[in-house]
């Protein structure tokens, strides 16, 4: 019995589903936008501080390898540092409030 109402569920949503026109796929609907051909590409160029860094990248010196691997290697060993405790009531009091409420 439920076996027959799961199938029968089923069906009316697949046919449900199935009379959605264009006008209910936000892929097909008009007065919506539509990428075209090189949409990604130009949207990258634009986004890009200099369009020479989509061809090859820039490095930097303000990086460690080491250090950066060394974290990984402590990840990869499950010795993880923990990290600092943070004082939370000195945070949470307000001691730095700019709102000048007094």
């Amino acid at each position: 019995m439920r076996r027959e109402i799961l199938i029968g569920t089923s069906m009316c949503l697949v046919l449900g589903l199935a009379s959605c026109g264009p006008e209910y796929d936000p892929t097909e609907r008009a007065g919506l936008f539509h990428a075209t051909a090189g949409t990604n590409k130009a949207d990258l160029t634009l986004m890009a501080a200099s369009p020479a860094d989509l061809v090859r990248g820039t490095g930097t010196s303000a990086t460690d390898g080491q250090v950066a691997a060394a974290a990984v290697e402590r990840y990869r060993n499950d010795k993880v540092k923990k990290l600092p405790q943070a004082d939370i009531a000195q945070v949470s009091s307000g001691a730095n409030n700019s709102s000048g409420g007094q």
